[in-house]
């Protein structure tokens, strides 16, 4: 990242909305990589909405981050901030199989409200530090990944084993991923899909 003044007007904005049970941790990731600290207590979510200046592909651009509420009682809501994503991170913990069995019914409704066949989607397995609570395998998260068409952003197949194994363990990975997705060409500004 350039270290120059980041113009403040005309900039794409990239809404990606964050999505998945209560619970699996949306907020911690969301509050990482925007603060990059880690939050352990769990305080549920109704809305927040977080904004970012980022270059991508050599651009200033605005990443808009909204992290929603896991919980039944808010899902009224969620129609209404699907219909405004241009891109959605779909979150499941590997602590929760039922976190998980909704993978499909959150795919489903994104495509349902935007009325599409496919549409800009990472699948994000979370909480895959704690081994010892782990219910959902690696190969069930890759056949999830597999079946929605979700490709790991972080993962190319010309990069090596290790260069793999460095990309995973770094910090910035969420907006690696996040950059990835946006200068593959997989989410485009609100402005262009208009």
């Amino acid at each position: 990242m350039a270290t120059s003044a980041v113009p403040s007007e005309n900039l794409p904005t990239y809404k990606l909305v964050v999505v998945g049970d209560g619970g699996v941790g949306k907020s911690a990731l969301t509050i990482q990589f925007f603060q990059k600290i880690f939050v352990p207590d769990y305080d549920p979510t109704i809305e927040d909405s977080y904004l970012k200046h980022t270059e991508i592909d050599g651009q200033w651009a605005i990443l808009d981050v909204l992290d929603t509420a896991g919980q039944e009682e808010f899902s009224a809501m969620r129609e209404q901030y699907m219909r405004t994503g241009d891109g959605f991170l779909i979150v499941y913990s590997v602590t929760d199989k039922a976190s998980f069995e909704h993978v499909d019914r959150f795919h489903q409704l994104i495509l349902r409200v935007k009325d599409r066949e496919s549409f800009p989607m990472i699948l994000v397995a979370n909480k895959v530090d704690l081994m010892h609570l782990r219910k959902i395998t690696r190969e069930q998260g890759r056949e999830m990944a597999t079946k929605h068409n979700a490709t790991d952003p972080r993962e190319k197949p010309e990069e090596e084993e290790e260069d793999q194994m460095a990309r995973r363990q770094s910090d910035w990975l969420p907006q690696t991923a996040v950059c990835d997705f946006v200068t593959r060409g997989l989410l485009a500004p609100a402005s262009d899909l208009m």
